[in-house]
């Protein structure tokens, strides 16, 4: 199951100049704000969660909220995505890989689960 988004830099700093922090505590945990150094990583989580949610092919809705989707760093700084114990239970998720690029004003996100058989 795979899932792509790409989002405008632009669109969520403006978001973020508008609202502040409010607007980030909209699609991501404390913990995630705390890793938000740059607009252009705030559109990074924001692409990989809404691609996360397609790679489940729910989108962002009832089913899959962003709070069901965590995103952290490796120790090597390589982001991590997590889905909450009741997403990985009804669609089966064993396992998830996640790859966040930004370039040319954009950020793209790419998700890929392997499902247990």
């Amino acid at each position: 199951m795979i899932g792509i988004d790409i989002v405008v830099i632009s669109r969520i700093e403006k978001m973020i100049e508008k609202f502040g922090d409010k607007a980030l505590k909209k699609f991501l945990s404390d913990d995630e704000i705390l890793l938000v150094k740059k607009s252009s990583t705030a559109a990074g989580f924001w692409a990989a969660k809404e691609a996360a949610s397609k790679a489940i092919g729910t989108g962002i809705g009832s089913v899959c909220s962003f709070n069901d989707i965590k995103i952290k760093k490796s120790n090597k700084n390589a982001p991590l995505l997590k889905y909450s114990k009741k997403i990985r239970k009804e669609f089966n998720i064993k396992n998830t890989s996640l790859s966040i690029t930004h370039d040319g004003g954009f950020a793209i996100a790419v998700v890929a689960n392997e499902v247990k058989k």
